[in-house]
């Protein structure tokens, strides 16, 4: 039994949560988040799946089939149906809450008051169950940037670095846009920046953006690449149609399968994962919402969606990149919408006092 103690204890397993774990991102998440390279080193790792508004039974069921996959690596997965014991030791906690189905509640406003009361709760129990060193990722399609501010807001004693907000799913889905209009696939488009309110009022900036392999007067070698603004004339497409499907094209998607993007939710997640957690390239760009210092102008202390690079581990602001006048515009525009999110969140929770 001394022996089994010391093993247990010798063991210092990565514990990761996922709250809202009866989401079907959940599903389809779960057999790729131990994927060798993943995580730096080679972890044993807890699973903690959590689901407030779930039956026991349903987690009870993923836990079983979870079991089944046989993970080596896995040493233990745990179900929680409440929040009493939620975030414990967790290294890393991922996001997947999003608004209920329609019906639960009267309208808009109602939801953003569940949201933040939810999300002002979790703020306080990562403060005071989590490893100080956790790491949090916000996904999902409603109100996503405000979650991630709640959670800084409750969590002082964190660093607010390690709390983000996953804009990499709607990077992907703009590059698919450009890549259809070029007639390239769409890993040929690259350096893409969402700015803003990713679930709101967010801009597509192609400053950077580049094409490969692209079918133009000009070719190159393997690696030879072209801006995306100088293979694109059609100026009037992007200014109506780029962002009119950019707005429906995940909608378009689930009002056709009746369920939530769980695929491409669940490879934007990994994306992030391994580019956090490992040693990226410090020239790829990504867009990802993280806490505003005052960089580009933009309010500090809002969430907003900005391009970033990974270098050792940790994420840094890139500071090549050119505001322009026509950019600063919608840049204050992303900015107020935040601002009146937070108000109202700020609001509500203190009507709930």
């Amino acid at each position: 039994m001394e022996e089994e103690v010391h093993r247990l204890k010798s063991l210092r397993p990565l514990h990761i949560w996922i709250s809202s774990a009866l989401n079907p991102v959940c599903y389809s998440l779960i057999p790729h988040l131990f994927t060798p390279g993943l995580f730096s080193g080679l972890p044993i790792f807890s699973l903690h799946l959590m689901d407030t508004s779930g039956s026991e039974e349903m987690l009870q069921a993923l836990k079983m089939e979870t079991v089944d996959l046989a993970i080596p690596r896995l040493h233990e997965v745990t179900i929680h149906s409440d929040q009493m014991l939620a975030f414990q030791e967790a290294h890393f906690i991922i996001f997947l809450d999003d608004q209920q189905p329609a019906g639960e509640y009267n309208d808009e406003q109602n939801d953003k008051d569940q949201v933040a009361e939810h999300f002002h709760r979790y703020g306080q129990l990562i403060e005071t169950n989590a490893q100080k060193d956790v790491r949090v990722l916000v996904a999902g399609d409603f109100f996503i940037n405000m979650k991630c501010s709640l959670l800084i807001e409750n969590a002082p004693s964190i660093d607010p670095r390690n709390f983000v907000a996953m804009t990499t799913q709607l990077e992907y889905e703009a590059r698919t846009q450009l890549a259809q209009k070029l007639s390239v696939k769409t890993s040929d488009i690259t350096n893409v920046i969402v700015w803003g309110n990713i679930s709101g009022s967010f801009h597509i900036d192609l400053q950077r953006a580049k094409v490969f392999r692209y079918d133009g007067a000009i070719r190159g070698p393997d690696g030879f690449s072209q801006h995306v603004m100088e293979m694109i004339y059609d100026w009037k497409w992007l200014k109506t149609d780029f962002r009119s499907l950019l707005h429906k094209h995940r909608a378009t998607i689930s009002s056709k399968t009746n369920k939530a993007t769980a695929i491409s939710t669940t490879n934007a997640i990994l994306a992030i994962l391994k580019a956090w957690n490992n040693a990226e390239s410090p020239e790829e760009v990504f867009s990802l919402g993280v806490l505003s210092t005052g960089q580009f102008g933009i309010p500090a202390g809002l969430v907003f969606s900005m391009p970033v690079s990974f270098t050792d581990g940790h994420w840094s602001v890139r500071s090549d990149v050119i505001v322009t006048d026509e950019l600063r515009v919608n840049l204050d525009a992303c900015a107020d919408e935040l601002r009146m999110e937070r108000d109202m969140a700020a609001k509500t929770l203190k009507n709930d006092a």
